[in-house]
């Protein structure tokens, strides 16, 4: 093994294990009101609208504050910022036991949004304070791998807590839910303050050849960035490029299908499957937990190669695929769990390569502001996404409509992401 794979695999075991933990938590605190609708809807005599509204209505916080947050990280350090951030939204999410009816539901999930929309985009900056492009995919992969295991975590956890905590200590087993799951995240951020280490020069667990080696290859590759294209470096300069916007618009696409699937499989897997909450919840970890493993040989597949496009469209392809095929035959049981499998599986891989679109084509005050600028319009979809889907069962009666929405979101995100042009190796 030479000295750089060595350097970068000692990198990667003091980092990315620990991030991919906090996005663990992050990620159940976003999502565990798929499970508590089981119960806290008709406690709180909710529709599925208002439901829909509730669960949306996190990403319009999350939209408002995600670029300031990403330009106080690059100045302010991720260890601190990011901290902080955990402390606040595991606190704000075990609150969601004080909801009491639409207004109080609505307001929480807001508050939410606003302290969590500082994190996932911070942590794609902060990899990039670490590794070059020729690494990203990879390891923005194995961070985001977080994601659908927290569903394999969560679903049995969740489902446990739905069945059992009914009652205890006078709350009702959603409460359970948030207070068991929130509480986490808070003491997770206080550890963050003391663990992360902001940049490579900062690094006393590297030693002094390791540390000038990192920082020689990161400034090797903004020269290269400097040398491809005049404007990529100021904070204006994310927002006049026409790629940026285009890629907004792919992870809209991605986004609308990947909460659709997030908010509304413990519904959908009760209208299918079993009613039994703690069925639901092991059967939710099974699109998660494949589309966990085949993410991260699809990232390395696409480090290899060098080719990223191509990689984004076929995943977002293959989601719409199946959410269509889904809505077209009305499946129900083992057909539609594998159909989701598909989806959740086209959606992870595609998404796990996409990050590295961005982060390659944009450097300093552009890359801070252009990755939370993308993660923000893309993340609206998280608002639109449950919302609509909540529309179409209550005016309709059914799930199929609400899949051939999300199958046209991921067709469209495949189009957009195959016309791009690639970025020079």
């Amino acid at each position: 093994m030479d000295f750089e794979t060595a350097l970068y695999n000692k990198v990667t075991r003091r980092l990315i294990p620990f991030l991919f933990a906090c996005y663990i938590l992050a990620y159940i605190d976003r999502v565990n009101i798929g499970f508590a609708k089981l119960q806290m809807q008709q406690d709180l005599g909710m529709s599925d609208t208002v439901y829909g509204i509730g669960a949306g209505i996190f990403f319009i916080g999350y939209f408002l504050f995600e670029v300031p947050a990403n330009i106080i990280l690059q100045r302010l350090g991720a260890r601190l910022w990011l901290g902080a951030l955990m402390v606040l939204w595991g606190a704000v999410s075990s609150c969601t036991v004080l909801a009491r009816g639409a207004a109080s539901f609505y307001a929480i999930r807001m508050l939410l949004g606003i302290v969590e929309s500082g994190f996932f985009p911070g942590v794609i900056l902060y990899l990039t304070f670490w590794y070059t492009r020729q690494h990203r995919a990879r390891m923005v992969a194995l961070f985001m791998a977080a994601n659908p295991l927290s569903g394999v975590l969560a679903g049995p956890i969740s489902g446990r807590i739905m069945a059992k905590m009914s009652g205890v200590g006078g709350l009702r087993a959603w409460q359970w839910l948030f207070l068991l799951e929130g509480l986490p995240s808070a003491i997770a951020g206080l550890v963050t303050m003391v663990y992360l280490v902001d940049t490579p020069a900062k690094a006393k667990w590297l030693n002094d050849e390791e540390r000038g080696h990192l920082v020689r290859r990161l400034d090797e590759e903004e020269q290269v960035k400097k040398s491809e294209g005049p404007s990529r470096h100021r904070i204006a300069d994310a927002f006049r490029s026409g790629k940026v916007w285009l890629l907004c618009v792919v992870y809209f696409g991605f986004q609308m299908g990947n909460y659709g699937l997030w908010f509304w499989l413990p519904q959908i897997l009760k209208d299918t499957t079993t009613r039994d909450p703690w069925l639901i919840g092991v059967i939710s970890t099974i699109p998660w937990g494949l589309s966990a493993a085949a993410m991260i040989f699809y990232a390395h597949h696409s480090d290899k190669t060098g080719e990223r496009r191509k990689h984004v469209a076929l995943g977002a392809g293959v989601a719409g695929l199946a959410f269509a095929l889904g809505g077209i035959a009305g499946l129900s049981g083992t057909a539609a769990v594998v159909l989701m499998t598909l989806s959740a599986i086209g959606m992870m891989c595609g998404q796990s390569v996409f990050w590295s679109m961005p982060t390659a084509a944009l450097s300093g005050a552009a890359a801070a502001a252009g990755i939370a600028w993308i993660n923000s319009v893309g993340n609206l979809a998280g608002y639109f996404s449950p919302f609509l889907v909540g529309h179409i069962r209550d005016a309709t009666g059914s799930m199929a409509p609400a899949q051939f929405l999300l199958a046209g979101s991921c067709l469209a995100a495949a189009a957009i992401a195959w016309t791009l042009k690639p970025n020079r190796r």
